[in-house]
């Protein structure tokens, strides 16, 4: 069978149930569905190290929000879709402390923007509150970090993180970055939050170090948006959809090498989720409504 990527475990939990034999049952993990504001949510959780070496991904919770519908542009689609994934995130987070958001990824190319993109919609009010306690002793301390990539700053997203980590003292780092999906279907419609770390580069194939517990010292909650497809991987599905099984994975991953497949209008798709996952921070971390949101914003 094809070797397929994705960063997402709903769809690495999908890949092992193909793989395996009908009578087959997957150990180590458990996986459930509900809705929240009408969005479905998939929570898959690795309980133990058979689980997560058949999903090849830690032991820790996974929830995949499914905004298809939300680019059907219905009633507060975009304040569902806040309170959404707001809700879910402020389940994964500790209840009080500082937090950290660090944006990772590349401003200059689209795929990889998410990261710095959500930090633009942001409530940063760590030194508002050292400055003045009495008139924002209602917030949470929140401070922003864009890493940017090694490629521009020379250091890498890891080095710089941990940092910042020692010299700020967070109670929690919350990490956004681009992600890899397997099916198109799946891009720019899902966002993972999990409570394991995150690997800088996913998305676009170029996995640096981790940012996780064991290498900053503090509890980091991922927030990954995909936003490509590894070319051979959406190849492979097509081939098997169309019936076509004797595939040379050597032979199709040379023809597809180095491509990744994204949506043509990917540039306005950014811009729209940086926002509903910029907000949904700012919710879960603020006791604000999302119209107190825009006007501290605007």
């Amino acid at each position: 069978m094809i070797t397929k990527r994705t960063d997402l475990a709903l769809e690495a939990r999908e890949l092992w149930q193909e793989s395996a034999e009908k009578t087959s049952r997957l150990s180590g993990v458990k996986a459930e569905k509900t809705k929240r504001e009408g969005y479905p949510v998939t929570t898959v959780k690795i309980l133990d190290q058979e689980g997560a070496k058949a999903l090849g991904k830690p032991v820790g919770n996974y929830r995949t929000v499914d905004l298809t519908s939300y680019w059907q542009r219905k009633p507060e689609f975009f304040e569902r879709a806040v309170r959404t994934l707001g809700g879910e995130l402020r389940e994964l987070l500790p209840g009080e402390g500082t937090v950290l958001v660090v944006g990772l990824g590349n401003r200059a190319m689209t795929p990889d923007a998410i990261g710095p993109e959500v930090l633009s919609h942001l409530l940063v009010t760590r030194h508002l509150i050292s400055a003045m306690p009495k008139q924002f002793a209602g917030f949470r301390p929140v401070a922003a970090f864009g890493a940017g990539v090694l490629g521009t700053t020379g250091v890498e997203s890891a080095e710089a993180v941990r940092a910042l980590v020692r010299e700020t003292k967070p109670d929690v780092v919350i990490a956004v970055d681009a992600l890899a999906a397997r099916r198109m279907g799946r891009v720019c419609n899902t966002v993972q939050l999990s409570d394991t770390g995150i690997i800088p580069g996913s998305g676009v194939g170029n996995h640096r170090e981790a940012l996780d517990r064991r290498t900053l010292g503090v509890p980091v909650i991922a927030v990954g948006v995909p936003t490509v497809v590894d070319g051979a991987t959406l190849a492979a599905d097509l081939l098997e959809e169309a019936g076509i099984t004797d595939i040379d994975e050597k032979k199709l991953r040379s023809h597809g090498k180095n491509v990744t497949v994204t949506p043509r209008d990917i540039d306005a798709q950014v811009r729209d989720l940086s926002k509903v996952v910029g907000y949904a921070v700012n919710w879960a971390l603020q006791d604000l409504e999302i119209e107190e949101i825009n006007a501290l914003l605007s």
